[in-house]
């Protein structure tokens, strides 16, 4: 009998890395601008811009950091307004607020994807647009930035989860004006913690590397355009959210295993979506058409089952062996818009709101193989038998 996968468990770290960890942890050269312009983090950010096919990359303490760093960047007005997907990780929206901006909450259709008709009627009183992928999902980015691009609104990509996604072939993150990732453990580069931004705009990653912690004229130890770090040397404040080498030098050697990531991860969720798509009560929306994801997870809906049905769900799952997360079903689950108490007034967002009572998430993670799979499609379609069909499920 195959035992219930473990899905929390991140890839191992490549042997590769540890000689060079090794090597900081002796020398205790861990601090990013005490190391020479080949520090791990310097050439961390140079491969990673070079993969995604950027000009500069800034590599940070982590997504949210990124995404923070982003929008001060772009010196907008105090309380200027950002559009974000309400369906998201709270850290988005706390990214909006501690840059002391005003998120504009999005409506969000049962494909978890943005509702293009509401994005643009709330467009035309934005500052700026921070499009989540959530959970690898993406919206539709020719009418998002199309609209933004028609109003002269920057265009900023949170792709924590979309680390070799491709929308009409490009890379996902380079669509906008900036896109950033995240290197924490559930994501397909694992340092624990981390992230980085990429851009092409020579005044955004100055900007962003001094805010970042490039005090006095560590600057000038990033490879790129001096001259408008000169020009912004002393006149923007310090955060101080750098990454250290040792996390850089844990990200580098991943850095080869994208493709193959990449490829595991869309075998394994297809073969698993098929299979959830077949049974009467789940449904995995379909991508979009020019998209071409690079999922760790899977998320899918729940067909005609009450509140009470929900839950039950959930627990039968458990039963079975696979935990599974109904986004709206538990109290602080922090993808909840209405638990974002924080940006104040709470919008009413009836689209969103149905669409996460009955959205479900489960880990599934690129390592896992075939049997292990088949084990989590026993369990999730087995609980929903359980609930909606208990006669037949326990042949009583």
């Amino acid at each position: 009998m195959t035992l219930a996968p473990n899905v929390y468990d991140a890839e191992p770290i490549p042997a590769s890395a540890k000689d060079e960890i090794e090597r900081l942890l002796n020398s205790g050269d861990l601090f990013r601008y005490t190391s020479s312009e080949d520090s791990p983090v310097a050439l961390l950010e140079r491969e990673f811009a070079e993969i995604m096919g950027a000009k500069y990359a800034l590599a940070v303490a982590s997504c949210s950091a990124a995404l923070f760093l982003s929008l001060k960047a772009l010196d907008l007005p105090r309380d200027a307004k950002v559009l974000i997907p309400a369906f998201t990780f709270g850290a988005v929206p706390s990214a909006v607020v501690h840059a002391d901006c005003q998120p504009v909450l999005v409506e969000v259709k049962d494909n978890y994807r943005i509702d293009t008709t509401d994005f643009e009627a709330k467009i035309k009183n934005a500052d700026a647009v921070l499009i989540s992928h959530m959970r690898g999902h993406t919206s539709d980015m020719e009418v998002i930035k199309r609209l933004a691009d028609a109003r002269g609104i920057p265009l900023i990509e949170d792709a924590a989860h979309s680390l070799g996604t491709k929308w009409n072939g490009q890379n996902i993150g380079t669509i906008g004006k900036i896109g950033c990732f995240s290197f924490q453990s559930y994501k397909l580069l694992n340092s624990g913690e981390g992230g980085v931004l990429i851009t092409d705009d020579a005044d955004i990653i100055a900007r962003a590397v001094i805010m970042s912690g490039a005090y006095e004229h560590n600057w000038k130890k990033h490879p790129v355009l001096q001259d408008r770090f000169a020009a912004w040397q002393n006149k923007l404040p310090l955060y101080n959210t750098r990454l250290n080498n040792l996390s850089a030098a844990i990200i580098r050697p991943q850095l080869n295993e994208i493709p193959r990531r990449v490829k595991d991860g869309r075998r394994n969720h297809d073969y698993v979506a098929a299979a959830l798509n077949a049974s009467p009560h789940l449904v995995v929306p379909d991508p979009l058409g020019p998209e071409v994801r690079a999922p760790d997870s899977i998320q899918f809906n729940l067909v005609d089952f009450s509140n009470a049905e929900t839950l039950a769900f959930q627990d039968a799952a458990a039963r079975r062996g696979v935990k599974v997360q109904v986004f709206g079903m538990s109290e602080d689950n922090a993808r909840a818009f209405w638990n974002w108490q924080f940006i104040g007034e709470i919008p009413e967002l009836p689209q969103t709101r149905a669409m996460l009572m009955r959205a479900c998430d489960a880990r599934l993670p690129a390592r896992l193989k075939k049997a292990e799979l088949d084990f989590v499609i026993s369990a999730l379609a087995g609980a929903a038998e359980d609930v909606k069909s208990p006669t037949l499920a326990y042949g009583t």
